[in-house]
């Protein structure tokens, strides 16, 4: 449900409440927002100032308008926008260092923090994995590698962390994806993170991060083979 704003700081009002409602889920993805004159209602502001916050959005990339159309939104967060934009303008191994940082304080934190429940479903990751690479089952495999690191990074219950995990994995998963493909025509990754969930389950932190660390240098190894 909208809130009316106040006199204050108008517009930026607007463009925070747009962004919670998408944030939200309440307006996804791919929709059309609600016409301009309902929302110059429902937000008690004026036309101009309801165009402004929504050309800045647009601006953004998180909202698109179509000529005769009306508005949809086109991302779910500006900062995913933003870092998407980013990761267009740099190499994927720039890209991988940073996820491998994240993904290193990830482990860190999870052997912290992670509670038993955490652990039962970084298993259940792992143990999807392993069927997988049994019955050679690539594109299944490729999501349950992804899985169990998302799983990880929401055990260090970090929210900024988990956030800018998922924006950096989403813009990069192809390129991740394809060297997973390739490895299995090479050879099978056998318990590939089996020493990272007993280090997690073991809460040895040192231990978890050597072992994202090793995950990423043969990760990078197979990329510059790929692309380089």
């Amino acid at each position: 449900m909208l809130t009316k704003t106040t006199r204050l700081n108008l517009v930026d009002q607007v463009i925070v409440q747009i962004e919670s409602l998408i944030e939200s889920g309440v307006w996804l993805v791919g929709t059309k927002i609600p016409a301009e004159p309902t929302l110059v209602v429902e937000l008690n502001v004026s036309r101009n100032t309801l165009r402004e916050g929504i050309r800045a959005l647009c601006h953004a990339g998180v909202l698109t308008t179509k000529q005769g159309d009306g508005t949809y939104v086109s991302s779910g967060s500006t900062l995913g926008k933003a870092i998407q934009r980013r990761i267009q303008k740099s190499s994927i191994l720039d890209t991988l260092e940073v996820r491998n940082a994240l993904e290193q304080e990830a482990a860190r934190l999870s052997a912290e923090r992670r509670t038993e429940e955490d652990l039962v479903n970084i298993r259940l990751c792992q143990q999807e994995c392993s069927s997988y690479t049994a019955s050679r089952d690539i594109e299944r495999y490729v999501v349950a590698d992804l899985k169990l690191h998302q799983t990880i990074v929401e055990s260090t219950g970090n929210q900024m962390l988990i956030e800018l995990y998922a924006h950096i994995t989403d813009s990069i998963q192809e390129s991740i994806s394809l060297s997973l493909r390739k490895r299995f025509t090479e050879e099978l990754p056998q318990n590939e993170h089996s020493e990272l969930v007993e280090a997690i389950a073991a809460q040895d932190t040192k231990e978890a991060v050597n072992n994202v660390q090793q995950f990423f240098e043969r990760l990078k190894r197979d990329i510059e083979r790929e692309y380089m």
